[in-house]
């Protein structure tokens, strides 16, 4: 199947009656999944500078955007913790699912997390004022007009910046989510759904010129191992 173009179909994931039971069963395997591409670490690359810059008694004021089951700003928590121990950080997530969101609470409080919650869709709502915003893999499920408008709602609630992280079209990613999603998930939806998040995302360029439309010109898109990249951008206009 040709890559050229973008092939956007609805992921079964995000179909709204899907039973608890398979929901909570592609949860674990994209977790599953985040962990072994240590998908929070290349959000933290770019959130470590911030927190290293935050003066002493301030809070940095963190939202995830599209949370899913929390398990990218848990783990994000957990660097934190062991590399800033006396950073102050609220977290907050948002999702369109109550399923997701119960998740992502019921997993903060099992590592004593506090985690604020948000129930919305941000298609369309507008998102809470954070000092960062933060999103990973989330945009290949929009439309790019979708993506422009979002990061034009995220950039309006950041007060310092967003980092987001999502996956390249390439060849390469689409072999590794076939393979991967199959060797660490018996869910069949993480099965369909992990090669078709791959067809449905964007090429660098693709994403350059979308951030360049909803306004971040100064923003900063790097190549990550494996197959994704991260679009970096500050509030105060430098680029990321």
């Amino acid at each position: 199947m040709s890559l050229r173009e973008r092939i956007l179909v609805p992921e079964r994931m995000d179909a709204p009656n899907l039973p608890k039971a398979e929901h909570d069963w592609a949860l674990r395997g994209l977790a599953r999944l985040n962990r072994i591409s240590r998908a929070d670490l290349m959000l933290w690359r770019f959130l470590a500078p911030r927190l290293a810059s935050l003066p002493s008694g301030g809070v940095l004021r963190i939202l995830d955007v599209a949370t899913g089951s929390g398990d990218v700003p848990i783990r994000l928590s957990q660097r934190a913790r062991h590399r800033f121990p006396n950073a102050k950080i609220q977290w907050a997530v948002c999702d369109a699912s109550d399923h997701a969101l119960e998740t992502a609470t019921r997993r903060a409080h099992a590592i004593n997390l506090q985690l604020q919650t948000h129930r919305l869709d941000v298609t369309t709502d507008p998102l809470p004022e954070h000092d960062v915003t933060i999103c990973g893999l989330f945009l290949h499920h929009l439309e790019s007009l979708q993506v422009v408008e979002l990061l034009g709602r995220m950039a309006a609630a950041a007060t310092t910046g967003i980092i987001i992280s999502d996956l390249q079209r390439t060849r390469t990613g689409l072999f590794l989510a076939n393979v991967a999603g199959r060797c660490f998930s018996r869910s069949p939806i993480v099965h369909s759904d992990a090669p078709a998040s791959v067809r449905a995302a964007f090429t660098h360029q693709e994403l350059a010129d979308i951030a360049s439309r909803a306004g971040l010109e100064t923003s900063r898109i790097t190549r990550v191992f494996p197959e994704r990249m991260i679009l970096d951008w500050s509030a105060d206009g430098v680029a990321g």
